[in-house]
């Protein structure tokens, strides 16, 4: 088949939906697929012509992140693109102005056209003072997904939900994690030398963007708790964003290390020994899974990623959504677990079977249904025991 993904971000920008759609691709086109990524031009692009399959497009600077951009409508171009060279089926995984262009021309061109829903914007206003948008924002997104054939999500929760806002369409594209890359045995004690803890002294870590939306107070919260009992723990955050500079200005005793990448990252997910995740406003989290591979028992809240693989006593703590008061008593209790060794084994055995080749075979599955005008119905190819190489900015 010939395949059109356009995407918002994509790598080396660091973040969770970027690194999706590019083992999307890679996925597709390791399986013999012809695949064009439509993307805006990033900084890195300045003066480097397209590449092969790939249309970089026209682009402004997120506010807040001047290394991450957005696409422009593009309608002329991918007009004449597609006109030329017609996808088979279309994926158009994020929802701004190049996405909403994008659908509007493959309508006119008569290319069906799938959705992903990876970022919860409709929760994002309310961080930020402006939660009057939020319904303002919440109708864009139904009127924008429900264009597609389908819209491919990560859990059947966000499908329900999604059901639940008139996008009838919805449906599950499980999420994979990279177990050989991240992986236990990356531990390094020269990297937790470096952090000032010692070789059975307990490391909290943090990966992902450091932003008003991510609940970060709360894990602040909790660390400054679980040290009471534990004056060795140490906090690594990993990652950056608005709110890095006032957290690092509040707590000098924080290990900041910026945005990581491919070994130094899986380095700092094995070196830690536990994951502490208070976000609310996720609609997966691949930062869980990651950490689960990487030996890490893990605290949540008890949605998306979570939900779908952590298991009390077994490699984590699910946490009733909004409970604060829980998710410190949480983080206590697991830091003080007898059994954490046999938490850590659990969390590597809770997330064995994730292949990342299955997701790909069924999204593939997915698109050569659309393209033949049908959408198959979603083999359930994916599960959790006891029941991809960036990040930094974005989980």
């Amino acid at each position: 088949m010939h395949i059109g993904m356009v995407s918002e971000t994509y790598p080396p920008e660091p973040n969770g939906v970027a690194l999706t759609v590019q083992g999307l691709v890679e996925g597709l086109r390791a399986r013999g697929h012809r695949v064009t990524l439509v993307r805006p031009r990033q900084a890195a692009d300045a003066g480097v012509p397209d590449a092969d399959g790939t249309v970089r497009v026209a682009s402004a600077a997120i506010p807040g992140y001047p290394a991450l951009r957005f696409g422009l409508p593009a309608g002329r171009r991918l007009t004449r693109a597609w006109r030329e060279d017609r996808p088979d089926a279309l994926y158009v995984a994020t929802e701004g102005p190049l996405g909403s262009s994008a659908l509007r021309y493959a309508a006119r061109l008569g290319i069906p056209a799938t959705t992903g829903f990876h970022t919860r914007f409709d929760t994002y206003a309310s961080h930020y003072g402006l939660g009057w948008l939020t319904p303002l924002v919440r109708s864009y997104l139904r009127r924008f997904h429900r264009r597609a054939v389908a819209t491919l999500v990560p859990t059947d929760a966000l499908a329900r939900e999604l059901r639940g806002l008139g996008v009838e369409h919805a449906r599950v594209l499980h999420r994979a994690v990279d177990t050989q890359w991240f992986h236990p045995g990356r531990r390094d004690q020269a990297l937790r030398s470096q952090w000032g803890a010692a070789p059975h002294a307990p490391v909290m870590l943090y990966v992902g963007r450091i932003a008003e939306e991510k609940n970060l107070p709360l894990a602040v919260r909790a660390f400054y708790a679980m040290r009471k009992r534990c004056p060795e723990l140490r906090y690594v955050w990993v990652g950056d964003g608005p709110a890095r500079h006032a957290v690092e200005s509040a707590h000098p005793e924080f290990i900041f290390t910026g945005m990581l990448h491919g070994e130094a990252l899986a380095r700092h997910y094995a070196s830690a020994d536990m994951f502490v995740f208070p976000s609310l406003s996720e609609t997966f989290g691949n930062v869980i899974l990651e950490a689960l591979a990487s030996g890490l028992p893990t605290v949540a809240f008890d949605c998306g990623a979570a939900h779908e693989c952590l298991r009390d006593g077994y490699n984590g703590i699910g946490v009733a959504p909004g409970d604060e008061r829980g998710f410190v008593a949480a983080c206590v209790r697991l830091m003080r677990d007898p059994h954490f060794a046999v938490l850590r084994q659990g969390a590597r055995d809770s997330v064995a079977n994730l292949n990342p080749d299955a997701v790909v075979a069924e999204f593939e599955s997915i698109l050569a249904g659309i393209a033949t005008g049908a959408v198959p119905s979603a083999p359930r190819t994916l599960g959790f025991n006891g029941s991809s190489v960036d990040r930094g900015a974005l989980p």
